[in-house]
């Protein structure tokens, strides 16, 4: 029995993303979000930002061990995928913020699919 959200999984995922080549193939849809996804703390700058609009330094501050530059990665990153949209204000000084795009709210249950797996009975917490 499949997941209710996976319900497809013998059409998509396998017929998509398997074949001969044994190598990844970056079109693959699993491919694309992983990659939009890769990188350690990418899943909590996205929470954070899935509260509402941020700053650069609003997130700095709510994630305050990561460092600037990782964050720079990782916001770079996501716009690039288009999870997140980059926003300057025109005012003095200008004023940048991070929201979600569409695509980014539609990525909101992926990662709680994960979250759901990672604390399932195999995950570390798990038996």
């Amino acid at each position: 029995m499949t997941h209710q959200t996976v319900g497809h999984i013998g059409v998509g995922l396998l017929d998509l993303c398997s074949g001969p080549d044994v190598r990844p193939d970056p079109s693959c849809p699993v491919e694309v979000t992983l990659a939009a996804l890769r990188g350690r703390w990418t899943a909590l700058v996205i929470g954070e930002i899935a509260r509402g609009p941020r700053s650069f330094t609003a997130l700095a501050q709510a994630l305050p061990a990561l460092s600037d530059k990782v964050l720079a990665d990782r916001l770079a990153q996501l716009a690039e995928a288009r999870v997140v949209v980059r926003r300057r204000t025109p005012s003095w000084p200008p004023r940048v913020t991070y929201t979600l795009t569409d695509r980014g709210q539609a990525l909101l249950p992926v990662l709680q699919a994960m979250w759901d797996w990672g604390a399932g009975p195999a995950g570390p917490r798990g038996g």
